[in-house]
């Protein structure tokens, strides 16, 4: 599983959660609190135009002493996402979150949003392909007779 599409299909399908580009701050973290997620995707119609995290929360809302039921989301959204196609691979996902300090990518396909994937989903993915490749090569070195 090294790409994005074999990730997805072996996670299967999740809800998107989005909030409207008109909600509040408290809306959204409602919204996250009872889907338990991290993130959740702004949307203007069907189109994704934000994504609001809890570290947007923590970092421009409660530091800069907002009130979360009267700031609109729009103020406190990340407008530039980084996005991943199904092609992208795993370690591409990696080394994107690890550059730009994320913990959500969400996927995108024909500029459509067909998934999201959090930073324990590409966490678990590259682990599980370490692990596989470890004992291919374990077999490998076992069967040839090797005597270390």
């Amino acid at each position: 599983m090294n790409t994005v599409k074999a990730l997805l299909e072996v996670i299967g399908q999740r809800p998107h959660h989005s909030v409207a580009a008109d909600a509040t701050v408290l809306e959204a973290l409602k919204v996250m609190e009872e889907a338990n997620v991290g993130a959740v995707m702004v949307m203007e119609g069907d189109k994704v135009i934000g994504i609001f995290t809890e570290r947007d929360y923590a970092r421009k809302g409660e530091l800069r002493g907002r009130c979360a039921k009267d700031t609109p989301i729009r103020e406190d959204m990340v407008e530039k996402m980084v996005t991943v196609t199904p092609q992208t691979t795993v370690d591409q996902c990696m080394a994107l979150m690890k550059q730009f300090h994320i913990r959500h990518l969400p996927v995108v396909e024909n500029n459509q949003m067909v998934g999201i994937l959090s930073l324990r989903d590409v966490m678990e993915a590259a682990v599980e392909s370490r692990e596989s490749e470890i004992r291919g090569l374990e077999n490998y070195i076992l069967s040839s007779g090797f005597q270390g």
